[in-house]
């Protein structure tokens, strides 16, 4: 990785540092290659803290076969991919349990921990997690955290604002946020480092929370999720596809959002009961990756726009959870569609209000672009902040009470 990917600014620096001043197990949580090590390293420099990677074999071994005794003499360190001793976790907690002392270990794992190998309640009020998904546009930028939330919750937008297209918005996305990819200059081994990372979490990485050795089917599996990307989840279909029944399928979907490759997005409706019953939509974590399995490069898009639309969801999707993340506010993401399939491809709810996001993958907007969000805002009543149509534009407008439409890169700008 090169030099000037690795010094640029992480947004969740300062909410590592504030976690260890008050809890005693601070966990950094992401996809791999997502710059976990890099951060958890230069934390651990500025604290004087220990470092110690499982990704080395050795260290590795010493903590699967004796636990008690690889923790045994640690009292303030950092502890590397830990998902690859799940046992530490008891004997961390038994540590910390006799000195509450804040910032005594700080872990990372390529898994989502408290869903894939620790069950929540083990470690309640002992440790904070932390998720450091691939670089944010914002962070690529070098500049800080866009107030894009806060402001769409307040419905805080200009009428009218010039802003300029954003004329490399089709590399941003083909290009994702992955530190490894980005140094890449050459779009064709930047994909082919995306592919090999994409045959990786099939092939291997799965094992490491599930003892699954079905690496063909796995990776037509995700193949067929990048196909199927944006749209409403179907298991019925994904297992028809793939020769395999419906539980398998949810159960390896489970297994690759556990390792930060997708994310099924919950439906919205005003009644909680109801949501549980509606289809979830999938995302994948990164556009690049995204568009690497898909075998799309940037001048595919140019060439036929078409292939843009599920990307740059896809694409805003990632921005948006790199946002919430980064803010460490509670605020959920959902969509909503109703059963006319009147849509909305994102709905961001936060103590109670709502926000609606639709993504266009065109220079302007028409009417007929806030037929959802104006149901939506009907539906939610009071409780609506904003509705926002995020496209390849120029300018930010105001359309009417609370709705607005406005470039992509009001997202990092």
């Amino acid at each position: 990785m090169s030099t000037a990917t690795t010094l640029l600014q992480r947004h969740t620096e300062n909410q590592v540092r504030t976690a260890l001043s008050d809890t005693r197990i601070v966990a950094i949580v992401g996809p791999r290659q997502s710059g976990k090590t890099t951060l958890a390293r230069k934390i651990a420099a500025e604290k004087g803290m220990q470092y110690l990677t499982l990704d080395d074999s050795q260290f590795r071994e010493f903590a699967n076969s004796d636990p008690i005794g690889f923790v045994r003499d640690l009292h303030c360190a950092v502890i590397d991919e830990i998902q690859r001793a799940p046992d530490l976790f008891l004997e961390l907690k038994r540590l910390v349990d006799e000195n509450s002392r804040p910032g005594q270990f700080l872990v990372t794992g390529s898994v989502d921990l408290f869903r894939a190998m620790v069950a929540p309640d083990s470690l309640a009020g002992r440790v904070e997690t932390i998720k450091l998904y691939p670089f944010s546009q914002a962070e690529i930028e070098r500049k800080e955290m866009s107030s894009f939330l806060s402001d769409a919750f307040k419905g805080d937008f200009s009428a009218h604002e010039e802003i300029g297209y954003s004329h490399d918005l089709i590399a941003r996305v083909v290009k994702g946020g992955f530190p490894e990819a980005l140094v890449r200059a050459n779009p064709r081994r930047r994909q082919a480092w995306l592919q090999a990372y994409a045959d990786s979490m099939a092939k291997h990485d799965v094992s490491t929370i599930a003892n699954l050795l079905d690496s063909a089917n796995l990776a037509r599996l995700l193949d067929y999720a990048a196909v199927t990307c944006g749209q409403t989840v179907n298991l019925s279909a994904f297992a028809t596809s793939l020769g395999i029944d419906g539980k398998t399928v949810d159960r390896w979907l489970t297994l690759f959002e556990q390792l930060f490759v997708i994310r099924r997005v919950s439906a919205w409706h005003k009644n909680e009961k109801k949501r549980l019953i509606k289809s979830p939509k999938m995302h994948f974590i990164d556009s690049g990756l995204l568009a690497a399995i898909q075998h799309v490069r940037e001048d595919d898009i140019q060439k036929d726009r078409s292939r843009f639309g599920p990307l740059l969801e896809t694409f805003v999707f990632s921005e948006l959870s790199k946002l919430i993340g980064h803010s460490g506010s509670s605020t959920e993401i959902s969509h909503f569609r109703n059963r006319d399939k009147v849509e909305v491809d994102f709905v961001l709810e936060r103590e109670g209000q709502v926000v609606g996001i639709e993504v266009k993958a065109t220079s302007g907007v028409r009417t007929d672009d806030f037929r959802g969000l104006r149901l939506l805002k009907d539906v939610s009543g009071d409780d609506f902040a904003s509705g926002i149509v995020l496209h390849d534009g120029r300018r930010i407008q105001r359309i009417s009470d609370k709705l607005f439409a406005m470039p992509v890169s009001k997202l990092w700008n």
